[in-house]
């Protein structure tokens, strides 16, 4: 290994000890030495790298440098630019990332650009901004391979010729573990080819799910500032389905699976494996209060049927408005059709906590609770000790659980 590997290796396990959601999303990226790039690319299949650029770094420029890759590849940059000019569009995605990696304590390299007056924007906003002013004479200081349109106006392909500085992207774009190096695809020959419709959608899908698992792992590692939490929340708010979550948490509780807990004596002394069935138990919550129509409602109830037909799952249904409604909750059973008891009528006010002290009083633990509201009421003062899915419609915000904004 040499030195500048070396280096490399130390930076990302520093990332990933002091800061596990960068960490994480770094070592999703295959590392592919490059002497054509001036400083660091990627094209949503690796990170290059020009190893010289990296040993006049130092170790904190270093770390910086690869998570600002990484945030890149993690936010779908290299799906968003639409039909912006990429020079500008390159600049605005480095804009809206620089600053937050210095707020989370990272050195920026000297060639970044870090301006306080773009702190906490998206790259949309910012765009619209670089219409004039010397920021436009500006470039970002990676390379961003992602797509071969340079724009109108120039970009990265003429400040490329002379190794000079471009954009940055996405990482490995395969599930699974973590890559390592020996995996990266080969630089040789030249620059990586720019990415097909299909393959950057693939590669956004993955990127997506690398995501969420950083954002939860350095969750319960308790090292998530709240900058990165929300920034994480607004990415997945707009692509991820509650179908496919909450599908998943029935998938994890409704399986099939073997024990080898000690049978009767009446079947034998023999110790054999048994295959034991256990259904999911999903708690949904809708809100009656007059902000979610009966429409709505009805549609939600069928999505939720949907998924029963698929994964066995024993649901629990609330109307709550500021108070459970009467004769709630209702039971389903796996084998049951779920549907709505009866039509609502809006009451005065919206408060949560009725049906997270329900499920306390009772001693319940939910594999999920589901609650499908706009957001706007009275919320618990603590956590429950079971995972709790916000489907909400409008732009509220939760306290705690997962929120997925509903279009």
């Amino acid at each position: 290994m040499t030195d500048v590997q070396t280096r490399l290796a130390a930076a990302r396990a520093r990332l990933a000890l002091d800061r596990p959601f960068l960490g994480t999303l770094v070592l999703r990226l295959p590392l592919v030495p490059a002497p054509w790039c001036g400083t660091t690319a990627t094209d949503a299949r690796a990170l290059y790298y020009n190893p010289q650029w990296v040993a006049r770094l130092t170790q904190p420029e270093l770390q910086f440098a690869l998570a600002h890759e990484a945030l890149h590849c993690a936010l779908g940059h290299f799906a968003r630019r639409g039909h912006r000019n990429k020079r500008r569009w390159d600049l605005a995605c480095d804009l809206a990332i620089n600053p937050l990696l210095v707020d989370e304590g990272l050195t920026p390299p000297p060639e970044a650009i870090v301006l306080d007056v773009y702190r906490g924007m998206s790259a949309e906003e910012i765009y619209p901004c670089l219409q004039g002013g010397e920021e436009q004479e500006q470039d970002s200081f990676d390379e961003h391979l992602w797509d071969g349109d340079t724009g109108a106006g120039g970009g990265q392909a003429d400040a490329s010729a002379g190794g000079g500085r471009g954009g940055a992207g996405t990482g490995s774009g395969r599930g699974g573990p973590p890559q390592s190096d020996a995996q990266a695809p080969s630089s040789e020959g030249g620059r990586p080819q720019p990415l097909a419709a299909a393959e950057a959608e693939r590669l956004r899908q993955q990127w997506q799910q690398h995501l969420a698992a950083a954002a939860q792992r350095a969750r319960e590692a308790g090292k998530l500032s709240g900058a990165l939490a929300r920034l994480a929340e607004a990415a997945l708010a707009a692509r991820i389905s509650w179908r496919a979550l909450l599908a998943q948490y029935l998938s994890l509780a409704a399986r099939d699976d073997y024990t080898w807990q000690r049978p009767s004596r009446r079947e034998g002394d023999a110790l054999l494996p048994a295959l034991r069935s256990r259904g999911g138990d999903i708690h949904v919550a809708l809100d009656v209060s007059g902000s979610i129509g009966e429409r709505e409602l009805g549609e939600f109830v069928a999505e939720l049927n949907a998924l029963k037909a698929t994964l066995p799952a024993r649901v629990t249904l609330y109307a709550c408005d500021c108070a459970l409604a009467p004769g709630a909750p209702w039971v389903f059973e796996a084998w049951e059709p779920l549907r709505l008891p009866r039509a609502f009528t809006g009451g005065g006010g919206t408060a949560f906590t009725p049906v997270f002290e329900w499920i306390e009083r009772r001693g319940l633990r939910p594999d999920a609770l589901a609650y499908f509201t706009d957001a706007r009421g009275e919320f618990p003062r603590q956590a429950p000790p079971y995972p709790v899915l916000w489907l909400v419609k409008g732009g509220a915000a939760v306290p705690f659980g997962r929120r997925i904004a509903l279009t």
